[in-house]
């Protein structure tokens, strides 16, 4: 006789597991004073047994086949804390092997209907050029940052500034974090009246603003998303910056002016593919002078070792197609191999857990416009990553590095002090 779904449940997780699975055939499993997890119908089973994990559980949630009690969508923080830590298989017997063989062949897996928000495979992707191709980076930027400006002023607050903010204080604001963020960047980078900064990946032009609102620098932001530009452009018009600040829609390797006295590249690393890191760090100190600073603020794996983002994962399914991590020891390596000198090295890790902690709650707070603005499906996504994204980063999964390094010239000079200090007053 076959089992039941809440039979074969227990017997991959045990019936203490800290959730309650309840089945479309009637039958449960797991914990009675668990986390309940309804599968509503066949097609609940289908996506965890075509993708076991993140990815099956992500579908059956979108699609609606999984309807979990009590979770809230916005900020499914506490959700994903149980799920990551409770559903742990065991080992089978030989005998429960055969019978969850049995069970899985009853159910007969096919390729499942997926939701509309998840973006192809890798080997459908190829049919929009190899990864990193500037067409096929395009459009993967455009997936993700082109979703809506009204949905990210929403989500990110007035700041509009996606990436991580540093918070000077347990009590400071997330807007009062970004600016310190930038204003950290600006130090680091030595900015002073009268220099050029360029700011590759500027996303909604937050630095190139804050930079030439406070620093006295002329600046220019490079972002492939058309929306983020025209947003942009528009607030450095609004703010009457346009005498001393640009945005372009376009690919930084479009940028043939040379000379800058500083670039900053916030939150682009992430989306250029490891295998392209010492084109990109050539490309970069070329556009500088000498004694001229870069600061790359991204996204690292905690080792030097493992892929960052699985191509069957949820994050490279739904969030940053062909998006890749590394270790910042890469990163360093890279960076010295192509003729940069290392001058400071910080992890921000907390920080960034805190910051996706914000968005979620400005999600929650907006909840009823961003799925209006976005849709269901686009908002539950970004609940889904933004809090799974905390998680991780507070676990140790992955980290936020920035690393300050200087054009030093052929004599040796750095344009360093000799003992810098780069911390703004809080």
């Amino acid at each position: 006789m076959t089992l039941t779904v809440g039979q074969a449940f227990d017997q991959v997780f045990g019936p203490g597991a800290p959730v309650r699975v309840v089945a479309w055939d009637g039958s449960e499993g797991g914990s009675p004073d668990g986390l309940v997890l309804r599968l509503t119908n066949p097609d609940a089973l289908n996506h965890l047994l075509t993708a076991p994990g993140e990815l099956g559980l992500a579908r059956a949630y979108l699609l609606g086949d999984l309807v979990i009690d009590g979770i809230d969508e916005a900020d499914p923080y506490d959700v994903l804390r149980v799920v990551g830590d409770g559903l742990t298989p065991r080992r089978p017997s030989r005998h429960e092997a055969t019978e969850l063989a049995r069970f899985v062949a009853h159910h007969r897996p096919h390729a499942p209907t997926l939701p509309p928000e998840e973006t192809p495979g890798q080997l459908r992707r190829l049919a929009h050029g190899l990864r990193h191709a500037r067409t096929r980076d395009a459009e993967a930027i455009s997936h993700h940052y082109d979703v809506s400006n009204a949905f990210y002023e929403k989500v990110l607050g007035p700041s509009m500034t996606y990436t991580c903010a540093c918070f000077p204080t347990d009590e400071a604001s997330l807007e009062d974090a970004q600016a310190y963020k930038y204003d950290l960047v600006a130090r680091k980078l030595g900015l002073r009246p009268g220099m050029r900064l360029l700011d590759v990946g500027c996303g909604w032009g937050g630095m190139v603003r804050h930079a030439v609102r406070h620093y006295g620098v002329t600046a220019l932001g490079v972002t492939l998303s058309r929306e983020q530009a025209t947003w942009a452009q528009a607030a450095i018009e609004a703010e009457g910056l346009a005498d001393r600040a640009e945005v372009r829609h376009g690919d930084y390797r479009d940028v043939s002016e040379r000379g800058f006295d500083a670039i900053s590249s916030i939150g682009l690393t992430e989306h250029i593919g490891v295998g392209n890191y010492p084109a990109y760090f050539r490309f970069l100190r070329e556009r500088l002078r000498d004694e001229g600073r870069l600061l790359n603020h991204c996204i690292t794996r905690p080792d030097n070792q493992h892929p960052g983002l699985p191509p069957r994962g949820f994050i490279n399914r739904y969030v940053f197609p062909d998006g890749e991590l590394t270790g910042s020891g890469d990163i360093v390596r890279v960076m010295e191999d192509e003729g940069f000198e290392v001058r400071h090295h910080e992890n921000l890790r907390e920080h960034y857990a805190r910051t996706c902690a914000a968005w979620n709650a400005n999600l929650a707070k907006s909840w009823e416009d961003c799925v209006e603005i976005a849709g269901l499906g686009t908002a539950r996504v970004w609940g889904l990553y933004l809090a799974g994204s905390r998680l991780a980063f507070e676990r140790n999964e992955i980290q936020l590095h920035q690393v300050l390094a200087s054009r030093t010239s052929t004599e040796g000079v750095s344009g360093f002090t000799l003992r810098p200090r780069f911390e703004p007053s809080a």
